[in-house]
């Protein structure tokens, strides 16, 4: 299964931005999504997951409540919206699928894409 992430960019502290995840190879429908985030010189960090229908969603501490993120499996996308954006959410965003349900565990996902930018500013 291939994915892209898509949506980065720089807003000022505050606002939002939405990503997508472009998933296609295999069957959409049977795959949990998750995102993650990294900054330089930092690991890879669990930032949200979402089960294969869209039913059960999981989040990280540092975001619940200010992101959300969901499916549409007619398009074969994964969103993330981020809102009330913080300096500290500045990170590279990677959509990914793991091999079960949708875990917060970065080594249980498998299929990576490319990243992409997101920029807050202060």
């Amino acid at each position: 299964v291939q994915l892209q992430a898509f949506g980065g960019g720089l807003v000022q502290a505050g606002g939002s931005l939405r990503l997508a995840c472009a998933v296609s190879g295999r069957t959409f429908i049977n795959y949990a999504v998750g995102w993650f985030r990294q900054t330089p010189g930092k690991e890879r960090e669990f930032v949200a997951a979402i089960n294969w229908s869209g039913s059960f969603t999981r989040y990280a501490d540092s975001v619940k409540g200010r992101f959300t993120i969901s499916r549409d499996n007619a398009k074969n996308t994964v969103y993330l919206q981020m809102n009330s954006l913080r300096p500290e959410d500045t990170a590279v965003y990677y959509c990914s699928a793991p091999s079960g349900g949708p875990t917060a565990t970065v080594r249980l996902y498998n299929y990576w894409g490319h990243g992409t930018l997101v920029t807050v500013s202060s």
